[in-house]
């Protein structure tokens, strides 16, 4: 059976399941054997890109249940606050050991999905580089890479990035400040390399490694001219550049990279009849820096995204709400109807 999201076949044998579901499964398939529930999933903020779906259907097409019924949204669909985006009814011995894993799944890929959207969204539909790579452990990448698809960005810098998307790997990525110091510091020693070894790559400057951003970035462009794609600023927001010390800081806005340093590189560049070259801008960027960029008109081509990815986690909880056709939940939750939810023929 073609397992399409890879998924870790231990997950069957309980590997990842915690304790006490493990126990209840038992417990229930002694004495409930027969017992019908509805389990619900949802979550508590507006406007979530819900993510996770399709994971969820392959774990269940490949547990080889069949007598389930699956009701959920669609990946990409945006879900409110307390909305039932998945409903399992079935024998919760069946599933049981599912619902902390679809919990997590859920979580993780709306979080990833939800971001990427706002993201997009504030940028004004500018291009956002995914660095999310260096957030987190390696093993998140395939499902973070699926939901930032499904967030509506592909830009990706790993192959794992790709792994669950129907899509040829197309990586993004510049150069790291490694490279720049493995020759001495020398930029353009660092791009000749790079541009012998990947002849076809879109040649970007990262013009930070000296905090001289407008002159490095001029030195790239002279000496490279059309080939050079982009400058990308990666400035600290513990340092100011030093084209900017001559200028008087009011509330720390000329520390790292900010909008003064943008467009006064723009302005040099067009001045040195550099126009074609693009500006990337990374370090910190998140919504609300993107956001204060985009309203100051700031001539940003590319945002590079890394820690604002995975932050602000949307937490998802599944509650058992019926049992054999009626209502038996926790206090404060309920079985809610949905006209949205449709059902899935997972296998």
């Amino acid at each position: 059976m073609k397992n399409k999201f890879n998924i870790d076949t231990r997950i069957f044998d309980e590997y990842y399941c915690a304790d006490y579901f493990r126990k209840t499964r038992e417990i229930l398939d002694k004495f409930k054997p027969n017992q019908i529930v509805t389990m619900q999933w949802f979550q508590r903020k507006q406007n979530t890109v819900v993510c996770g779906i399709e994971i969820i259907c392959e774990i269940l097409r490949l547990s080889n249940v069949k007598d389930l019924t699956v009701e959920a949204l669609e990946d990409g669909q945006i879900a409110n606050e307390l909305e039932p985006v998945l409903k399992i009814t079935g024998k919760y011995k069946d599933f049981a050991k599912f619902e902390g894993l679809f919990d997590g799944i859920l979580s993780r890929a709306s979080t990833i999905a939800t971001n990427v959207y706002n993201l997009k969204k504030v940028a004004n539909n500018k291009i956002i580089l995914n660095m999310n790579d260096r957030m987190d452990v390696y093993n998140t990448q395939q499902i973070d890479g699926y939901a930032s698809y499904v967030g509506g960005n592909s830009n990706l810098v790993t192959q794992a990035n790709f792994e669950y998307i129907d899509l040829e790997p197309n990586l993004k990525g510049t150069m790291p400040h490694a490279l720049i110091a493995s020759f001495d510091g020398d930029l353009i020693m660092a791009l000749k390399a790079y541009q012998d070894v990947f002849p076809e790559n879109n040649l970007v400057a990262l013009v930070d490694y000296n905090n001289d951003c407008i002159n490095d970035s001029l030195k790239a462009a002279n000496e490279f001219k059309e080939k050079l794609y982009a400058v990308r600023l990666d400035t600290s927001n513990s340092l100011i550049d030093k084209s900017l010390s001559n200028l008087i800081e009011k509330e720390n806005e000329l520390h790292g990279v900010n909008p003064t340093l943008v467009k006064l590189l723009r302005n040099e560049l067009d001045k040195a009849g550099h126009n074609h070259v693009k500006i990337i801008v990374s370090s910190g960027f998140d919504s609300k820096k993107i956001k204060l960029f985009e309203e100051q008109n700031t001539p940003v081509d590319i945002y590079g995204v890394g820690e604002a990815i995975t932050k602000d986690k949307i937490y998802f909880t599944g509650d058992l709400v019926q049992i054999n056709g009626v209502n038996q939940a926790k206090y404060g939750r309920q079985n809610i109807s949905s006209s949205r939810i449709k059902s899935i023929k997972y296998y």
